[in-house]
This record gives C-alpha cells, structure tokens and sequence, in this order.
C-alpha cells in the first residue's frame, strides 16, 4: 500500500468514526442478538454452516477476519427504531481482529468496518427481499464488495454482484461452470453435488483459483489421512522395490559366481583333456613315430577318462594298428 492510499484509508476511516459518533453520541448498550427465529429449513442451517467452515478452513492461516452467519448487524439508530434485527445468513469482513469473539456485528464497535462479502440463502419468502431491500442496503450503506444470492433448494438460483463505486453492482458473469468469481475473496462460488450431513443435494461451495474445491475441516482432515496413507503406501511400495531390486542384484551375483565356476570348471576339464591328449602323442610317437594328423584329430576329440585309458594301451600294444583296432 503506497503512503498516499494508506491516508486516503486513514481519512477514510477517521470519516467513518466521525459518522458513527455522530449518529450514535452514546452507543445502546441494550442490543439483542437473538430473535428466536430460525433458520428456513434444515438444508439452509446446513449451507450455511458449508459456507462459514469452508472459509474457515480456506483461511486458516489468517487471524485478520471475521466470518459470521445469521447474525444480526447493527449499523444506524433507524434501523434500531425500526427493530430491523436480521442479518446475513453469511458474511466476511477482513482487516478486523479475527480473534475476538462476537455476538453479533455492531458496525459502531467495529471501527466503522461493514461486511466486505455477503451470500443469502434464499427461500420462496425471502427471495424477493433478498434481491430487493437487502440488494439495496448492501449495495447503498455497507458497500459490500460483493453480494451473492442462492436458493439450496434451487442448484440455478446462484446470482451476485459486485460492487462498482461508479455503477453500484454489477451483474458477476458466470464461468464456463456457472460458477461466480468473488474478487474480495479470491474464491469461486459455485455448485457441488455431493452428501453432507446425511443430505445429498446440490451445496453451494468454494472454488480456488484453480478449481479446485475448498475443503470442510473433516474433508481436509480425510484428505490429509489419506495423502499420509497415499504416502506410507508408496514407501512401503518403494521399501519392497528395493527390496526386490537388491535380492535381484543377489541373484545375479550369485548366477555370475556360478557361471564362473561354472567356466572355471570347463577351463580345468579342458586343461586336462589337453594335457592327457599330449601325453597319449607322445607315448605313440615314442612308440610307433609320427602320427597321422587324421588320427591326432580323432584323439583329440575324446575326454579326459577316455585318453587316460588310451594311454593305457599305446604303452602295451605291439602296433599303432592294434592300437587304432582299440580305438574303435
């Protein structure tokens, strides 16, 4: 916020002060905050509190707002005279002590602050007021930035304005969903079929900026378990992967152990074969002189055991002929 917007606010506010002193030299003290009314039906108590815990939940980091439904605002001494006691069904104002605890909005008491965001949930006895009178005032006294209208019993009753300091409100257009865009907020408004407290309807619901739903406490309570579990899953998924991959790298260490033997015992066996293969030539060639090659190439084809019982034989044997008829 530049200096010069921070004493227009300033001014702004000490102007407010001023008006409210004015009209209200020594404030009641005798304000009722309970008309015994309630709501129009268990689905309205029911969108409400949707509405007031959302936001909650949604603002969860912030201590700098007050949100409030079915409350009473007091805001001039007519209205006191007239006994006009209603209020929002919900309401968001910012920039206040989110702390402190509230009967009721007593705008006097409140530094002059109004509602910054207002949503009524209309019935067929109310609808016309909601749209009309109240339309009026939030539009001409509070100037709340935003007004939103919807009937729980009607998923396409969803309307709202914003506020433009020139024009008053303006129609919000919806989005490519139907939904509508809260700029004091940063939310969408919009419709979510879905069951809550044992009553699947159409609920009007927050939407970021992206999207996405805005979660109730327990919703984002679940979704949080579940994110953990999710997470515990995929550890374990990963623990066993591991797993797995260090028992395969045993196995082939094992496999490249036992192919090794395995070559080690190939390499032995035809070391030995080559050494009784030598010995047999040398016994003939001692005995009997050069040896053809076409009867080295047939020796050379036999095993171990079977040159070493050859070798046997060309020591006893009078001729490399009887020594071939034994050969076969």
């Amino acid at each position: 916020m530049t200096i010069e917007n921070k004493n227009i606010t300033l001014s702004a506010l000490t102007k407010a002060k001023a008006e409210i002193k004015e009209e209200f030299p020594q404030p009641p003290t005798n304000l009722i905050f309970d008309d015994g009314e309630p709501l129009e039906s268990n689905r309205h108590r029911i969108a409400m509190n949707v509405l007031i815990n959302s936001i909650s939940q949604q603002f969860a980091h912030r201590n700098d707002y007050f949100v409030g439904g079915n409350m009473f605002i007091y805001y001039s001494s007519e209205q006191l005279r007239n006994k006009d006691f209603r209020g929002p069904d919900f309401f968001v104002v910012f920039d206040v002590d989110g702390t402190q605890d509230r009967q009721g909005w007593v705008v006097w008491e409140e530094q002059g602050r109004y509602p910054d965001v207002i949503i009524e949930l209309m019935s067929p006895s109310t609808a016309s007021i909601d749209t009309g009178i109240k339309k009026d005032i939030y539009e001409q006294i509070f100037h709340t930035s935003d007004y939103f209208v919807f009937d729980p019993f009607k998923p396409d009753s969803l309307r709202g304005w914003h506020l433009n300091l020139d024009q008053g409100y303006q129609p919000i257009t919806p989005n490519h969903r139907g939904w509508l865009w809260s700029e004091r907020l940063g939310l969408w408004l919009g419709i979510w079929e879905g069951r809550i407290l044992n009553v699947t309807t159409n609920w009007l619901r927050f939407y970021d900026s992206e999207e996405n739903l805005v979660f109730l406490p327990k919703e984002a309570a679940e979704a949080k378990a579940n994110a953990a579990e999710a997470k515990a899953h995929a550890a374990e998924a990963k623990a066993h992967a591991a797993e797995a991959k260090a028992e395969a790298e045993v196995a082939k260490a094992q496999a490249r152990a036992e192919n090794a033997e395995n070559q080690l015992e190939i390499a032995k066996q035809q070391a030995l074969q080559q050494g009784a293969f030598r010995q047999l030539l040398r016994v003939l060639t001692l005995r009997f002189g050069e040896i053809p090659v076409e009867v080295e190439k047939r020796l050379e084809q036999l095993s171990v055991e079977q040159l070493e019982n050859l070798i046997e034989i060309a020591f006893t044997t009078e001729s490399l002929d009887n020594f071939l008829a034994q050969l076969g």
